[in-house]
């Protein structure tokens, strides 16, 4: 009873903070009293409430367990044990606040706008607005169950995702109803299912990037094909995603962007932004102001390639990463974009055999990163195994830092790829296999402890 009790508390306290609309879009703070919600513009306020929604929320451990970044030994020196244990890749047990309980909150947000709009008929006056709200929670819950499966799940395999174990689904806002962990295969299923549903009710174009659009559930329905390695639903929405937005920022000067040198070089709310949110800074580890880029992925960045000064600053002679799309030094970007677009479509071509179709899509993405003043002389591949190659790198070099390099590594390792990250820590060689269970990472202690749910291995 005690349990139910806290809960209960925990779901008012939610549903009263998710009731203040935006006095100016979305960004603003609400001067509106608290109100019950009853009318279309009152549930479409809990999806506008960004500090919920949008910043910042969005998984990041995966981000903390990747292989883009390592922590100098000074670093470490000065990290908590339980900290250093996660960053060598042992499971330990995290509790409230993180990335379960942060995730959990727009979908619930999402859940009871599902419920409200139920009791709002649709008529021809409000049918944009009506499809809007309903479109827009289904975006966004398909959107936080994606991160969530992705990081807390195995990768997907036909083989056995029907039995191995991903997130929880909630499709109500009760939270007396049991938790209950669903496996892999219905968690991604869930998500293209909501997402087929979601294009047919929401805009092409947002009226702000933080708000879904159709041109969002076309990215996040590729990304999808590719975290299920459904290599041609990720082709066709990848092209549906680009036939809406195409535009890409040309880093030779674009008005989208600052002086390359800056320490925040790529504004807010780009071109190339097709849904805007922001990365929880979670522990932390992957964020600039304690990480240092892969010094050999650094490297590969040719000294023509503008992401070089864009993306990076040199701190005692290492890298750090700067070229996040939220015009701010120490939050991380991780939303959906055009550029992702573009190699999504890419790896599909080259996946399904289009060699030359591939490395057209990358070769127009670099075109835009590369310094006019030099002859760009286009990749080539002479196969599939190449082009998957080149694809997949430049993904890893152009999607730096914003949330998906750990399920890339897992997805590409199903196919044979044999990624495995290393760490030294006080002098040891570390290694995260591709066979080992922590791909799956563990769930927060206190919800095994609460729910009774079994423990990622």
């Amino acid at each position: 009873m005690k349990n139910i009790r806290i809960l209960r508390i925990l779901g008012l306290l939610i549903f009263c903070s998710s009731l203040m609309n935006c006095k100016k879009f979305l960004e603003e703070k609400s001067d509106s009293r608290l109100v019950v919600p009853q009318t279309l513009a009152d549930i479409q306020g809990l999806l506008d409430d960004a500090g919920v929604m949008n910043y910042p929320v969005t998984p990041s451990y995966g981000e903390t367990c990747s292989d883009d970044y390592f922590l100098l030994p000074a670093t470490l020196n000065k990290l908590p044990a339980i900290t250093l244990e996660f960053y060598s890749w042992k499971p330990v047990n995290l509790n409230f606040s993180n990335d379960w309980s942060k995730s959990y909150l727009p979908i619930y947000n999402s859940n009871l706008s599902i419920e409200l709009i139920k009791k709002i008929p649709r008529t021809t006056g409000n049918a944009l607005e009506w499809d809007n709200v309903k479109g827009s929670a289904l975006f966004f819950r398909s959107f936080y169950y994606l991160a969530l499966t992705a990081q807390y799940g195995l990768a997907y395999d036909e083989q056995t995702s029907d039995k191995d174990l991903g997130i929880v689904i909630r499709e109500t806002s009760n939270f007396n109803d049991l938790s209950v962990r669903s496996t892999v295969k219905t968690c991604y299923e869930l998500v293209i299912h909501d997402l087929q549903e979601a294009i047919q009710l929401l805009p092409n174009y947002p009226k702000h990037p933080l708000r879904p659009s159709k041109a969002a559930a076309y990215a996040l329905l590729a990304r999808a094909g590719l975290y299920v390695r459904d290599y041609n639903l990720g082709l066709k929405y990848s092209e549906l995603a680009i036939k809406l937005k195409p535009e890409l920022m040309d880093y030779n000067g674009d008005t989208d962007l600052n002086a390359l040198t800056a320490n925040v070089p790529v504004k807010k709310f780009n071109r190339e932004t097709i849904f805007y949110t922001e990365m929880l800074g979670g522990l932390n580890l992957h964020a600039p102001v304690y990480a240092t880029i892969d010094t050999n992925l650094y490297a590969s960045y040719n000294i023509n390639d503008l992401r070089k000064t864009a993306f990076f600053r040199l701190v005692a002679g290492y890298p750090v990463y700067k070229g996040s799309y939220s015009s701010n030094a120490s939050t991380l970007f991780s939303g959906l974009t055009t550029s992702e677009q573009y190699l999504t479509r890419a790896e599909c071509k080259a996946f399904l055999g289009d060699v030359s179709g591939a490395m057209n899509d990358v070769n127009f993405l670099l075109t835009k990163r590369w310094r006019k003043t030099v002859p760009f002389t286009p990749l080539s591949a002479s196969d599939k195994s190449s082009a998957l190659s080149i694809v997949r790198f430049e993904r890893r070099k152009e999607m730096l830092m914003r949330g998906t390099r750990w399920a890339d590594i897992k997805r590409q390792n199903k196919e044979g790829a044999n990624i495995t990250p290393t760490r030294i820590v006080n002098g040891k060689l570390i290694q995260l296999v591709p066979s080992s269970r922590f791909y799956a990472l563990p769930l927060p202690a206190d919800i095994i402890d609460l729910t009774g749910m079994p423990q990622n291995n």
